[in-house]
């Protein structure tokens, strides 16, 4: 181990949150199994990835509200290789973008779903993986 350093290289992962005081709501939405996106009260509007200001109009009249869980898949790419950890015993993995029914879109997984399956506009629903004490929203085909 390097001067200095606290952990072997091999122990860094790069799929963990680093949730701070303005995210917090989120990460204990998701640990409860619940998707929040942020909502514009000026323009009515839902956005994500959460900002403290709407994108839309820039308002800062924005707070958090419970997403349905709905989704469809925008777009998609199967990895079959990647060397950050832990992404490297994942693989194949499918990274995708779906829309939200709320109306954004969220950059995420596809999980419960063979490559060969995929499809533009497949209707999701979110699910969330188990990751070191973390909850993450991932989508799987809606049932």
């Amino acid at each position: 181990m390097a001067a200095g350093s606290s952990a072997p290289a091999s122990s860094v992962r790069f799929d963990l949150p680093e949730p701070d005081a303005f995210t917090e709501p989120y990460w204990a939405a998701a640990a409860e199994g619940r998707l929040l996106v942020r909502h514009c009260r000026d323009c009515d509007r839902t956005h994500h990835y959460p900002r403290e200001f709407c994108p839309a109009c820039w308002s800062e009249n924005v707070d958090w509200t419970e997403a349905s869980g709905r989704a469809t898949l925008y777009t998609w790419s199967v990895v079959h290789r990647n060397d950050l950890p832990p992404f490297g015993t994942r693989t194949p993995y499918t990274a995708a973008v779906v829309d939200l029914a709320e109306g954004p879109r969220m950059m995420t997984e596809v999980v419960d779903c063979a490559e060969q399956d995929l499809a533009v506009g497949m209707d999701l629903e979110v699910t969330f993986r188990e990751a070191e004490g973390f909850r993450v929203a991932v989508f799987r085909p809606a049932s």
